[in-house]
């Protein structure tokens, strides 16, 4: 990381679709999905509620990636912590972009899928699991915390 930059975001919303996988030869996996974020005011003029909705391409990588697979589904909410991550890919003849979320640490909110495992004694289990980053990226992050 160059001295004085930081690349973070903290989003808190809903999956707009189920998690797509994509695994590779080599064990490793890509987990993709979108979540919104919305916002809501009341328009002075009209006095009508507004709510405005923006869309974000979340991907998760291996651990964390399968237990999204498992756990999450559209309509779910989550708390995702990651990285922007722009690209740039051409399609037809045409550039494309994308803006994603490189998603590090993430803990359900509201899971649907807990719900319906028949043999759950304890709810609380499965509502906020968590894969950690790689040990070097939270060591990385983390070394000059107090704790």
């Amino acid at each position: 990381m160059a001295a004085g930059t930081i690349n973070k975001v903290i989003l808190i919303g809903n999956l707009g679709d189920d998690v797509k996988m994509h695994y590779f030869d080599d064990q490793n996996c890509v987990g993709r999905f979108p979540i919104a974020t919305s916002e809501s005011y009341t328009n002075k003029t009209t006095g009508e509620k507004v709510t405005s909705t923006d869309w974000h391409n979340i991907v998760v990588r291996n651990g964390l990636a399968k237990v999204c697979e498992k756990y999450l589904s559209k309509g779910d909410k989550v708390y995702v912590e990651g990285k922007l991550k722009n690209r740039q890919w051409e399609q037809d003849g045409v550039k494309r972009y994308s803006t994603e979320i490189h998603v590090n640490e993430m803990t359900m909110l509201s899971t649907k899928k807990n719900l319906e495992t028949p043999n759950n004694t304890n709810p609380q289990q499965h509502q906020k699991p968590s894969a950690p980053a790689p040990k070097a990226v939270q060591e990385e992050e983390n070394d000059d915390l107090p704790f």
